[in-house]
């Protein structure tokens, strides 16, 4: 990875967040490390987060840090965040640079998140550093059950049919995220109907297994 030096610098960090089974909340593109970009702007901008995790309090989740060699600690630079759900989703604090997140998030109801961060100076209003743009992407959790296409499916077979006559295919969705896990992996069974029936537990069509008493 190519590294550009500048007399100045914004760098990330991005803390790991634990859910109470071990399940890593906040993962950067490190693999778990804290993340230190020597660049003027952002090198590393793409994050991670569990969907619908909110710990004890929503505040208190760290998302990360915007932070620039130029900040002296005298509170006269202000860190800035536009975007997607800043200042609702995405809290920064203008005097450190943290970033928290403040809600719950439904991958479901959106996947990604584009942010923009700056620094100003507060007594003269100039950019000490450029806008700066990262991504979240909202990792799926196994939150949805799956959904047949209709309410209810009706079909009829003929008396005296084979063994393996298809008699119906039957069709289920789910809304959780085909990439990531098997959580929309949807598998089919019958509660009811055997030893006459019995389902491909992969593509749903029902096969008659046997003749009808």
């Amino acid at each position: 990875m190519r590294t550009c030096y500048s007399l100045s610098f914004l760098y990330w960090t991005c803390m790991l967040h634990y859910s109470q089974n071990g399940r890593i909340l906040g993962l950067s593109q490190d693999d778990g490390k804290t993340l230190h970009c020597s660049k003027r702007g952002w090198m590393c901008n793409q994050f991670f987060l569990l969907e619908e995790y909110t710990g004890s309090d929503t505040l208190s989740i760290y998302l990360g840090g915007l932070y620039t060699d130029q900040d002296k600690g005298d509170g006269n630079l202000k860190y800035m965040l536009t975007g997607d759900g800043a200042g609702s989703l995405f809290i920064i604090d203008e005097n450190t640079g943290d970033i928290h997140v403040a809600k719950k998030l439904d991958r479901e109801e959106m996947s990604l998140y584009v942010l923009h961060a700056t620094a100003i100076d507060r007594k003269t209003g100039r950019q000490v550093e450029p806008e700066s743009e990262f991504i979240i992407k909202i990792h799926d959790i196994n939150d949805n059950e799956p959904k047949f296409t209709k309410d209810i499916y009706t079909a009829s077979v003929p008396e005296m049919s084979g063994v393996g006559t298809s008699v119906i295919q039957v069709t289920a969705t789910d809304a959780d995220d085909a990439n990531y896990g098997n959580s929309a992996k949807v598998v089919y069974s019958i509660l009811q109907g055997q030893p006459y029936f019995s389902v491909d537990p992969e593509i749903g069509q029902q096969p008659f297994l046997s003749y009808l008493s």
